[in-house]
């Protein structure tokens, strides 16, 4: 853990803000989440698995804080990559709001159903996108795409870090080499927060092309258009790569 390109335990804190600032935008209320905290600091989205990150986040709410779980216990936690996903987590969140702020229930429900609509045209729209490359292999960094690929049908054929805080050894790089030869992997993509020497060294040499994935959206201005943005950028940036195989 540690070493440069790697995911520190800060850095997954950062990751895991992040995703609950996503939610809050998700909620698309403007009298939304953030306002019932400081009113009642009874309710909190939180996704499970967050790692060491989440202990921090958690700090400084007050103890009658209730904490409202938007997925199943392990499951994978970048659940914001569905779509339908995300509006089951709005209708979630809207139902934990109303249950501490009953006067704003009627909006919460509103605005959830209006974001839920919104996402499921999202969803299709990606789908379009995406159909010409899904038969398309290709290998993304760390495994942080399960609930993307899985909702669009993609072919990923694994992630290059089975740990996200530890660098593949020297035998494992070798087997990834093999198989982007083997499964004639079109793309290595990395992210933002990793630098891209090891992918670089694991295309060197094979047909294999580098892309790029921000499943946080890192440099996006935050606001209520924040998340339609990241996932279609999700959804160019794999066309851009996967698709120059024609």
């Amino acid at each position: 853990a540690g070493r440069r390109g790697w995911l520190s335990g800060e850095a997954v804190a950062a990751e895991a803000a992040l995703a609950r600032r996503r939610l809050d935008e998700l909620g698309a209320v403007r009298a939304g989440p953030g306002v019932a905290l400081r009113r009642g600091r009874r309710a909190f989205g939180e996704l499970p698995s967050l790692g060491r990150g989440s202990g921090k986040l958690l700090a400084g709410l007050s103890h009658d804080t209730r904490i409202v779980g938007l997925a199943a216990a392990g499951a994978d936690p970048h659940i914001w990559l569905d779509p339908l996903k995300a509006a089951e987590m709005a209708a979630t969140m809207a139902g934990a709001l109303s249950s501490v702020d009953p006067a704003n229930a009627a909006l919460y429900r509103t605005n959830a159903e209006r974001l839920g609509a919104r996402l499921v045209l999202l969803e299709a729209e990606i789908r379009r996108i995406l159909a010409p490359v899904s038969g398309v292999p290709y290998l993304v960094f760390h495994d942080a795409y399960s609930q993307f690929q899985q909702r669009f049908g993609l072919a990923a054929r694994g992630a290059v870090a089975l740990h996200a805080e530890r660098p593949p050894g020297a035998r494992r790089i070798s087997a990834l080499r093999r198989s982007i030869v083997e499964m004639k992997i079109a793309c290595v993509f990395t992210e933002p927060q990793f630098t891209p020497a090891l992918a670089k060294t694991l295309i060197e040499g094979t047909a294999a092309r580098l892309g790029v994935l921000d499943p946080l959206g890192v440099d996006l201005k935050p606001g209520p258009g924040h998340y339609p943005v990241l996932m279609r950028g999700l959804a160019e940036s794999l066309l851009s790569c996967l698709g120059a195989n024609g």
